[in-house]
């Protein structure tokens, strides 16, 4: 029972954590439709922005508060530079997001000279429930992602913003007729799961030694999430999080390691392509 107890806690942990970064990226390809493979390097970039803070003296709690805001204000300035252009032709905005996150990804490479660098839980320690000690960060972490959730459910679906969003998403020539400015709800809504993905890097940077690659050790799973849960829902790409997190964190337990993950894809595609829709097909953002 205490086996089992303490792997539902590191499921639940690692879990959390691809909801933190399916979110950012089902809100982006749900409004937009497009599928923001520079996604990954924006999480990257929200762990190298808790590394520069704990570089520089300043501890990591500064870093972690600051890499959503930091992480948001590049989304928006790619969203406004770069990205907006290619909104008509789908396919060319992905190839230019995965040019843009690939230019990102070699940046970080050479400033971190190709070295693995591990950053300090802002929290360290553990609380003991019986005969069990759990992670003090860790539990943060499902703790934050739950607030995020909850907080980024009721902008959507409580607030004028909201309104407009899933206005825009429903119909973008209506929305525009109705006088909302859908260029700027887009460059919001990517710089909201630019953000989003900020936090994720934050979060996860402790638990993991941070790398060029960090991002894209997550972005396959991802997407294979956003794809299980059904682009143009809030619920969808969290509960294909839940679905594809719980396997990659508990399949390594029941089937040999290496096979783990393949087996995750496997079972994922066979979903999809039974129900290609996704979980949910209904409830608009």
């Amino acid at each position: 029972m205490d086996f089992a107890i303490k792997l539902a806690f590191d499921i639940l942990a690692f879990t959390s954590v691809m909801v933190l970064i399916v979110l950012g990226l089902g809100v982006i390809a749900s409004m937009m439709g497009i599928f923001n493979f520079a996604h990954g390097e924006l999480v990257l970039l929200g762990a190298y922005t808790v590394y520069l803070s704990d570089e520089y003296g300043l501890g990591t709690w500064p870093g972690v508060i600051a890499a959503p805001i930091v992480v948001g204000l590049v989304g928006l300035v790619l969203e406004r530079t770069i990205i907006k252009r290619f909104y008509a032709v789908p396919i060319i905005a992905m190839l230019g997001t995965y040019a843009i996150g690939l230019i990102i990804r070699e940046i970080v490479r050479g400033l971190l000279g190709g070295h693995y660098k591990s950053i300090p839980e802002p929290i360290s320690g553990a609380f003991s429930v019986g005969n069990l000690d759990f992670s003090i960060w860790r539990t943060f972490v499902i703790a934050t992602t739950m607030v995020v959730i909850a907080g980024s459910w009721l902008l959507l679906s409580r607030t004028s913003i909201g309104l407009r969003v899933r206005g825009a998403l429903e119909n973008p020539m209506l929305a525009r007729a109705c006088g909302i400015s859908t260029a700027r709800l887009y460059a919001l809504t990517f710089a909201f799961g630019a953000a989003l993905a900020g936090l994720a890097g934050a979060l996860i940077v402790p638990l993991y030694q941070l790398s060029a690659d960090i991002g894209i050790r997550f972005l396959v799973q991802a997407f294979l999430s956003v794809m299980l849960g059904g682009v143009g829902t809030f619920e969808g790409p969290v509960l294909g999080a839940i679905a594809v997190g719980a396997m990659a964190a508990g399949l390594p337990w029941v089937v040999i390691p290496v096979l783990a993950d393949p087996l995750v894809f496997v079972i994922a595609l066979a979903v999809v392509r039974l129900r290609p829709q996704g979980f949910i097909t209904v409830g608009r953002l």
